[in-house]
């Protein structure tokens, strides 16, 4: 059995939440944007636009246990691939969500540009 959650939060280039959260409550996806925004200023890159869909699978496993898995995929404007997917990184390890849930649960970063 699994059961997948998704939520898509569309923030503006220049980082303002339009009231778009299109999620139960968008932390973690408003969370993950925000370390993106960071990880990008620190590098002194600029991003255009930045999307993130979040994809939260509830699992029961062969051992009869519950369990959570989830794929981050920003696509960030104004950046080629490689370095969304180094900024998707970046934020991984600058997140508060990711930082709490960090080996107990699976985590697929699947950044692209815009």
């Amino acid at each position: 059995m699994a059961v997948t959650y998704t939520a898509v939060v569309d923030v503006d280039g220049e980082g303002r939440n339009g009231g778009r959260v299109r999620s139960a409550d968008g932390l973690l996806e408003t969370s993950f944007l925000g370390a993106l925004r960071r990880a990008a200023s620190l590098r002194k890159v600029r991003l255009t636009s930045t999307t993130i869909t979040a994809e939260i699978t509830l699992t029961h496993g062969d051992d009869g246990e519950f369990g959570l898995s989830a794929v981050l995929a920003p696509v960030l404007g104004g950046v080629d691939q490689a370095t969304a997917q180094e900024l998707a990184e970046a934020a991984h390890q600058i997140c508060p969500y990711s930082k709490a849930t960090r080996g107990n649960i699976p985590v697929t970063l699947n950044a692209s540009a815009a």
